[in-house]
């Protein structure tokens, strides 16, 4: 391999997008090529990558550009097939999540990784988010068992309901947005989940699969975590943002990011890529009495007002997938985490469909 980690960009949507843009800034990356199966020539994409060679064909971008590593990028249907081709052809993979459709398909995309000796990283950008990095941590501290509640749920409006849309032909909101909640859940219990429950409703004549869903997961240490996730016009904004976990010692909460979208804008607050990881600040409730019954600490609140921008994420994923590669990092509990938040939401799909609980264990 070169000085440089020689990338293709499967996928220039806006994930795809972002994540070249990251590797054609930074140092130790060469932005070798973009491939999209309907990225004709001359369609628009980012000014900083418009230069760059441009693919319809997957194979024929692999024979041409030869890279050191595929940043996957495209719809989850799609993921499974090119990891694979990639890691067999020598290259490191970072692939957005989920990592497969099925969980069987997603172990085999681990099992590739090992039996390569590939670096392959998910797209968990919480897992780079300075807060939820926090969150995480002080959830650790609050005792056993933990209750982790969580949700996002997405007024679509302008682009967002088209691509909002487009998405739920391959996977419902729950299993889309919801491993990513999922996996800060066994971040935080280091537990195996054991019980999953789910519960769904089809609010839109628009789209074949539920848009809105709720899920219950039991992990084998007592704790247990809840995530909701609906996308369309017609979902509510109030209490969209929860991120909340209480546990014997006291509680830690992301308070709800404040907008400042005004009429004119085109996308919700709950629709905006943006605010989906900005923060206001970290609450620290402690939960030790007097002898009173009166608070012995007040709340602490953290402060993340400097936290980095959407784009400031996706150059932190890429950061990580670098420093995987040049110093052949061990990311055996990192995929294996994504199989494991991938069979949650999925059992929790099966349980809507089945009106069953799913036991894991």
């Amino acid at each position: 391999m070169s000085d440089n980690v020689k990338v293709l960009v499967v996928g220039v949507g806006r994930m795809g997008t972002s994540h070249a843009l990251a590797y054609q800034k930074m140092d130790g990356f060469e932005l070798a090529g973009l491939m999209s199966r309907n990225l004709k020539n001359g369609a628009e994409v980012a000014d900083a990558i418009a230069d760059v060679p441009r693919f319809e064909d997957f194979d024929e971008a692999m024979r041409t550009v030869k890279p050191d590593a595929v940043s996957i990028n495209t719809y989850p249907d799609t993921h499974v097939e090119f990891a694979l081709k990639a890691m067999d052809a020598g290259c490191h993979v970072f692939m957005e999540k989920p990592i497969a459709m099925t969980v069987k398909d997603a172990e085999r995309v681990v099992a590739k990784a090992k039996d390569t000796n590939r670096k392959l990283v998910i797209g968990y950008i919480l897992r780079v988010h300075p807060s939820w990095e926090k969150f995480v941590e002080i959830a650790r501290t609050l005792g056993k068992p933990l209750a982790m509640r969580m949700n996002l749920n997405q007024q679509s409006s302008g682009d967002a309901w088209p691509w909002h849309k487009t998405l739920m032909e391959s996977l419902s909101p729950i299993v889309d947005c919801g491993v990513h909640y999922v996996d800060v859940m066994c971040q935080m219990t280091r537990a195996n989940p054991v019980r999953v429950h789910g519960i769904g409703a089809h609010l839109s004549d628009e789209v074949e699969v539920y848009n809105y869903g709720h899920l219950h997961v039991t992990f084998d240490d007592g704790s247990v975590g809840w995530y909701e996730a609906g996308w369309g016009p017609m979902m509510s904004e109030v209490a969209f943002f929860v991120k909340d976990v209480v546990g014997p010692k006291g509680s830690v909460s992301i308070e709800e990011p404040k907008g400042v979208r005004d009429d004119t804008d085109s996308l919700s607050d709950s629709a905006d890529i943006n605010q989906h990881t900005k923060t206001s600040m970290i609450r620290v409730h402690h939960a030790e009495l007097d002898a009173d019954n009166n608070f012995t600490t007040p709340d602490e609140l953290i402060d993340m007002a400097d936290e980095p921008d959407h784009q400031g994420l996706c150059d932190r994923e890429q950061a990580v997938f670098l420093k995987a590669i040049r110093e052949d990092i061990d990311l055996t509990e990192s995929m294996e985490d994504a199989v494991k938040s991938l069979k949650i939401v999925l059992a929790a799909d099966e349980s809507i469909r089945t009106k069953q609980v799913v036991e894991l264990q």
